[in-house]
């Protein structure tokens, strides 16, 4: 990305992670909470931690120093207590690791749309970096309605009023995507579909845009999610996402229910209500 545009980048992260430590979470002690008039750390505070000059931090928050060494951002990193994926978004922000350069592709490989189509307990679907959704088996398509509204996770989630209800715990997948969202436009920040559908949800959903200037970025990782479903009622269900190394850029999402349980037969009598639509 262009020099200009990667500080401000950089000085917005610093800002924002910057807000989200406090004191107490490095250990400043209770006399560092006196008059306080910035939440979380204060610049100085951070470039202590970090073992550099507090004008040397400012200019970067500023935009005016684009190029910290890796040991400097090292030190910001683990200053500003990030996790691993926010660590790596940290490295490409300040040009100290190298983003992908290969082009991502939204051809899907059809080997796997067929083994998708094989797992009938299993909900299952393919997405690239922008979050449209590529592919999808039998089982996702009676999980998730068939996504009438869109075939973008991030316009369904902020778009479809259903969405909310769907989703029992909807803030949190809220948040979740757009973190998600971050961590791939990170990687890839020119690509053009990705900054389409960024500028898109910037205008269209206030909710997204609060979100995304809260800086937040995590890659898919394995969590449960719990779904109100107009057939089967609620339901419990473990997301595993996986990389698909033939298509760069592109993620495999799988769910699967605990055995025995009543969201596992729940999920059993989804798959036969699906067979019996199909016959």
């Amino acid at each position: 990305m262009p020099d200009s545009r990667q500080g401000a980048d950089l000085g917005a992260f610093l800002r924002a992670r910057r807000a989200q430590v406090t004191p107490d979470d490095v250990g400043l002690g209770p006399h560092s909470r006196r008059r306080r008039r910035v939440p979380g750390l204060r610049r100085e505070e951070v470039a202590l931690l970090a073992g550099v000059s507090p004008d040397y931090y400012t200019r970067l928050e500023q935009g005016r120093e684009r190029h910290p060494s890796a040991e400097v951002v090292s030190c910001l990193a683990t200053a500003l207590q990030l996790t691993d994926d926010a660590r790596d978004h940290l490295f490409r922000l300040a040009g100290a690791a190298v983003t992908a350069a290969t082009p991502a592709s939204n051809a899907v490989d059809p080997a796997l749309v067929t083994l998708m189509a094989a797992w009938p307990h299993n909900p299952a679907l393919i997405y690239d970096l922008a979050y449209d959704v590529l592919a999808t088996n039998p089982m996702a398509d009676a999980l998730f309605g068939g996504w009438p509204h869109s075939h973008n996770l991030l316009e369904v989630v902020f778009g479809d009023p259903r969405a909310r209800s769907f989703y029992v715990d909807w803030a949190d997948v809220a948040a979740d995507a757009v973190a998600g969202f971050r961590f791939n436009h990170g990687r890839h920040p020119t690509d053009p579909r990705v900054r389409e559908v960024l500028a898109q949800m910037s205008a269209e959903s206030a909710e997204f845009a609060d979100l995304w200037r809260g800086q937040d970025v995590r890659g898919k990782s394995l969590r449960q999610k719990r779904f109100q479903h107009a057939d089967i009622g609620r339901i419990t269900l473990t997301m595993q996402a996986f990389d698909i190394r033939s298509a760069p850029g592109q993620e495999l999402v799988v769910y699967n229910a605990e055995p025995g349980s009543p969201s596992a037969d729940a999920l059993s009598l989804l798959g036969s209500l699906t067979a019996s639509i199909g016959e």
